[in-house]
């Protein structure tokens, strides 16, 4: 996209400094394999009370991992920009796979999407790491704008079709007025 390039140049000219280099690669490794989410599943499965909504972003994750690396990312076959303008030194290792969609934007909107459901107080700490963990694929100068803001979207998808699943078909979910009577 045309604005792609713009957006990166204006990160990299504008926001880049030491104490953001290192906070970024830091936030961006929360990310790495969907790490973060994963741990916040698991703890979430230690009360009862989250144990069904923590499989359910753990389903979520392993759905989009599939569908996001293996489907999607091969069908394009987008290059990423550390690809194409290698003068911009990096601070992690070059990725080796495809760029579009964003994997770790794709897990971070599950994330925070279900943790939200979940209880909106999660919530409260899921959306902004989502949202700093989406930017940092774009100061980092592993994404492009349009890679990151495909993988939200393919993230919220899947994660707003789990929760409608779970709606639809979980145990618990609230009898008509018809079937009370």
């Amino acid at each position: 996209m045309a604005f792609d390039w713009p957006i990166l140049h204006w990160i990299q000219n504008t926001l880049t400094s030491p104490p953001m280099d290192s906070f970024m690669v830091f936030v961006t490794r929360l990310g790495n394999m969907g790490f973060f989410w994963i741990l916040s599943a698991l703890l979430l499965m230690s009360q009862k009370k989250y144990r069904k909504q923590a499989v359910l972003l753990l389903l979520a994750l392993l759905a989009g991992q599939f569908l996001n690396n293996l489907v999607i990312k091969n069908l394009v076959q987008r290059s990423r920009p550390c690809w194409l303008d290698p003068t911009v030194r990096l601070l992690i290792d070059v990725p080796k796979d495809f760029s579009f969609p964003s994997g770790h934007s794709m897990s971070s909107a599950i994330g925070a999407a279900m943790m939200t459901w979940t209880d909106r107080r999660l919530g409260l700490v899921a959306i902004p790491l989502a949202v700093l963990i989406v930017f940092s694929r774009l100061y980092l100068y592993v994404h492009f704008p349009t890679d990151v803001l495909a993988g939200v979207v393919v993230g919220l998808s899947i994660a707003f079709a789990a929760i409608y699943l779970a709606r639809k078909y979980g145990k618990n979910k609230p009898q008509a007025s018809s079937e009370r009577n």
